[in-house]
């Protein structure tokens, strides 16, 4: 079984040929570009030369030259598609609903194998939809599922008055006691009426990083990253937080990308 890679991060690439050696030591890559044009040259090519095109490709979506949805405009693909993307949770809610399936980076060993074994199930079934019509249908999916309109500001009781405190204000929420609250950067504690749950789906997460069940921190809130046991992290905040602040152990790797975007 041959697999192309479509991927303009050399790191992505060299991550992901690593976990496919792992994974799937059968599967060979046989070849990797860069951006729409190199992709469509490459495939263009592949058929005069009398190669079949592969069985599979792993297609990132945001490419030097445009997202990688042109690709399918341009030339038709009859191989299965699993994209590598780094959008949020609510654009991949598009493709939850696909049969195409997909691999949130950075890459991880039990996502590529997940999503290798959905191959395999799927592979001959008329539901495996990977046709031009099915890319166009997830491509709309995908554009409204990534429009969603992020909170700009909370409406928050202070004594006997009410303030409108905008979420560039807010340098981090977290709950105490089974309530949810936040902090501005002017060190003001507010109480809001939802839950860290909701906070997180209505937030944007470019913004805003839940590093545990019971806080969300902002960029600019972190001071301070130190090593803790049990492969955390801890974290010193601004404005200081009454209580210690660690990177649960899964959120760890994913904070850290966040970080330094």
């Amino acid at each position: 079984m041959n697999a192309l890679i479509v991927e303009d991060e050399d790191l992505s690439v060299r991550r992901l040929k690593k976990i496919i050696g792992e994974v799937a030591p059968a599967l060979h890559i046989a070849g990797v570009t860069d951006s729409i044009e190199q992709t469509v040259e490459w495939v263009l090519e592949n058929r005069r030369t009398g190669e079949a095109d592969p069985d599979l490709i792993f297609l990132d979506i945001e490419l030097s030259d445009g997202q990688s949805f042109e690709i399918f405009n341009r030339i038709e693909v009859s191989s299965a598609i699993i994209f590598t993307t780094s959008y949020d949770e609510y654009a991949l809610q598009a493709f939850r609903h696909n049969s195409i399936d997909y691999l949130l980076k950075p890459v991880h060993r039990d996502d590529l194998q997940r999503a290798l074994q959905k191959y395999d199930k799927m592979k001959g079934k008329p539901e495996a939809d990977h046709s031009l019509a099915g890319i166009r249908q997830l491509l709309e999916d995908f554009k409204k599922a990534s429009s969603v309109e992020y909170r700009q500001r909370f409406l928050v009781k202070q004594g006997q008055k009410m303030l409108s405190i905008e979420v560039g204000e807010i340098a981090y929420f977290f709950t105490d006691d089974r309530y949810s609250f936040f902090m501005t950067d002017s060190n003001q504690k507010m109480l809001v009426d939802y839950t860290l749950d909701e906070l997180a789906e209505s937030l944007d997460p470019a913004r805003f990083f839940r590093i545990n069940r019971g806080m969300m921190v902002t960029h600019r809130s972190v001071e301070k990253i130190d090593p803790y046991f049990g492969n955390r992290l801890s974290l010193t905040l601004r404005p200081a937080h009454n209580k210690e602040v660690l990177v649960s152990r899964e959120k760890v790797s994913d904070f850290k990308i966040w970080m330094g975007k």
